[in-house]
């Protein structure tokens, strides 16, 4: 299976994860077994479960661990479509994973190569291959579009709420005119 397949699940989970009721973060994750066959794949839940963990790599990785019966999950490949921050980072050392393929890089909290690199750390009883860049283009559309949309709310509601309490822009302006 070819890296941009392994990706499809992932994304699929992120756009469940953005989609109402939820409204979370679109980040997914997927983790397929040495021999290809998909074990898990999960969302972000942050937001509909109010955990600061559950993100997508996280339960993931959790669901692989419990349908194998095992937490050493060596030798499997998780496919992210975000850059995995410390905390999944340090879950994917701490699981064993042999190979992550990553969507889109995250400059800002990113610990598999953009701020830290975390899953390649030499000092780590446990190191990861990265494969980096993987539908990127759409991974990252996805994160720029749900942002983009958040903002809009939020400048909506902010609009809305000042209008509740001062009245409409145009009332305001119109009666200072007169």
């Amino acid at each position: 299976m070819s890296d941009h397949d392994l990706m499809e699940p992932a994304l699929r989970e992120a756009r469940a994860a953005c989609a109402p009721p939820r409204h979370d973060v679109p980040i997914g994750a997927a983790v397929y077994a040495p021999d290809g066959t998909l074990l898990a794949a999960a969302g972000n839940r942050r937001e509909a479960d109010q955990d600061p963990t559950a993100h997508a790599e996280v339960l993931a990785l959790r669901e692989a661990a419990r349908v194998t019966g095992r937490w050493n999950l060596d030798g499997c490949t998780l496919a992210i479509t975000l850059e995995p921050c410390t905390m999944c980072a340090g879950a994917i050392v701490l699981s064993r994973v042999r190979r992550v393929v990553v969507g889109a890089m995250d400059p800002k909290a990113g610990a598999a190569g953009s701020l830290f690199d975390l899953v390649r750390e030499p000092r780590l009883n446990h190191r990861v291959e990265l494969t980096c860049g993987v539908r990127a283009e759409e991974c990252g559309a996805m994160l720029k579009d749900f942002f983009r949309s958040l903002r809009k709310e939020r400048a909506a509601r902010r609009r809305a709420a000042r209008e509740a309490t001062d009245g409409p822009a145009d009332q305001a302006s119109s009666s200072g005119a007169a």
